[in-house]
């Protein structure tokens, strides 16, 4: 009698660890604009680094918390929208010795593959199109936290940095001495996208 009860009492424990565990499904984030920043950084000829920025960001971060690798971003950047803090830096940048914005006004990063490097950090591959130029590109990200905001919305916040070769997109103007290489640094933030 003890085993037959015993039997019985261990088929549904049995089924139950045997069933399939239910996986978190990715989920789709979309920057949030007045949290994400692209700046830039260039050696000014030896004397000085100055830096500029991009604030107007569009994006989606595909977020597979259990398979990170899985993870994949979309990025497009309104490159006409280039801040310096010197108006006159600014209206050059957008001319044909730099980002030449009439002919091509926005850049774009699709992701191509994800690499985990740590807990919370991971190189990022992927193809930069810049100048009407697509290369590929390899970010060093750093995932800074995921939570609830302010307003109550799941948020993941990023750091990604990379160095790129302003002369592979054909805006070599002035190198070496305005140095080809540009330091690039990407801050932001990613709110979860309602149903």
């Amino acid at each position: 009698m003890k085993t037959q009860l015993l039997r019985h009492a261990l088929i549904p424990a049995t089924l139950a660890l045997s069933a399939p565990i239910a996986m978190a499904a990715p989920e789709t984030y979309t920057l949030d604009p007045t949290h994400t920043a692209v700046e830039f950084k260039i050696d000014h000829f030896g004397f000085s680094a100055p830096s500029g920025k991009w604030m107007s960001i569009d994006g989606t971060l595909i977020l597979d918390e259990e398979a990170p690798e899985e993870s994949s971003v979309t990025l497009t950047i309104d490159i006409a929208d280039v801040i310096t803090g010197v108006p006159d830096l600014d209206a050059h940048l957008k001319t044909e010795d730099f980002f030449f914005v009439d002919e091509y006004p926005e850049a774009t990063f699709t992701s191509t593959d994800v690499l985990l490097t740590g807990y919370a950090t991971a190189k990022v591959t992927g193809d930069l199109t810049l100048r009407g130029v697509t290369k590929p590109v390899t970010l060093d990200v750093k995932l800074n936290k995921i939570g609830e905001n302010m307003m109550g919305l799941k948020t993941a916040g990023f750091t990604a940095t990379t160095t790129l070769t302003r002369s592979d997109f054909n805006m070599g103007t002035y190198a070496p001495g305005l140095a080809d290489d540009v330091t690039l640094v990407i801050e932001s933030e990613a709110n979860l996208a309602s149903e």
